[in-house]
């Protein structure tokens, strides 16, 4: 991947910080996206409020005017409000929705055709056990996230022909993130391994995905056991 340009939404901090990192000491030029604290980098930082359905276009627009063609994506922002399923109104889930799954779309939908036509390409979309389980964040949370694992089997049966993977990564329950719902030493007595993950666990593995070329069509858990593949 040395020398490639990677967009990595979310990076300010928690699983895409640690990313970042790791993607910027493998030789990868790293573009990092945040939607509201910008983040204190040695690299390319772009803001943009994905809630916004013309956001993920502008985005790439930015990007690829600074860096050249994206030939990797790491969606990875994601929105996480816990709310029991009667007090999800229309407002709250269609915000999820956009943010979640439209977002990460949009922005798959930009960057596919550059990538297919250069040969090489790399989408990697964060999910959730929740996709997988239901979760205890809400219903919105859980439906958005189960939706990016219906893209990525779609756009990976489309994209692989042309050296272009796509796939979906399922944490759950990761320390120093905005997203744990509820009390850390109470959440880890829920994990198997009785600890919650740790970011840089998640974005190692986000690496070794995202460097393997015949990793495609693949929903791949990190939850210390929570949910059995």
């Amino acid at each position: 991947m040395r020398g490639r340009v990677a967009l990595v939404t979310g990076g300010s901090g928690g699983i895409g910080a640690a990313l970042c990192e790791r993607l910027a000491a493998a030789g990868v030029r790293v573009a990092v996206h945040y939607a509201a604290n910008r983040p204190e980098v040695d690299a390319p930082v772009f803001q943009a409020d994905l809630r916004e359905p013309e956001a993920p276009d502008a985005l790439i627009d930015a990007v690829e005017a600074e860096l050249g063609p994206v030939d990797i994506l790491a969606a990875n922002a994601g929105l996480s409000r816990p709310a029991p399923y009667e007090d999800v109104a229309a407002a709250m889930f269609d915000e999820s929705r956009a943010v979640n799954l439209r977002a990460p779309f949009l922005l798959a939908r930009r960057v596919l055709p550059g990538m297919r036509e250069r040969g090489y390409g790399r989408i990697l979309f964060t999910s959730s056990v929740a996709a997988l389980t239901g979760g205890i964040i809400g219903p919105h949370y859980a439906a958005s996230k189960a939706g990016l694992h219906g893209l990525t089997h779609f756009l990976a049966s489309r994209a692989a022909a042309d050296g272009v993977t796509v796939n979906a990564i399922a944490p759950a329950l990761i320390e120093d993130t905005a997203m744990l719902p509820g009390d850390p030493d109470e959440l880890a007595t829920r994990v198997p391994v009785q600890r919650l993950g740790r970011p840089e666990e998640v974005a190692d593995l986000m690496v070794a995905i995202l460097g393997n070329g015949y990793v495609t069509n693949q929903v791949i858990s990190i939850d210390g056991g929570m949910h059995p593949g």
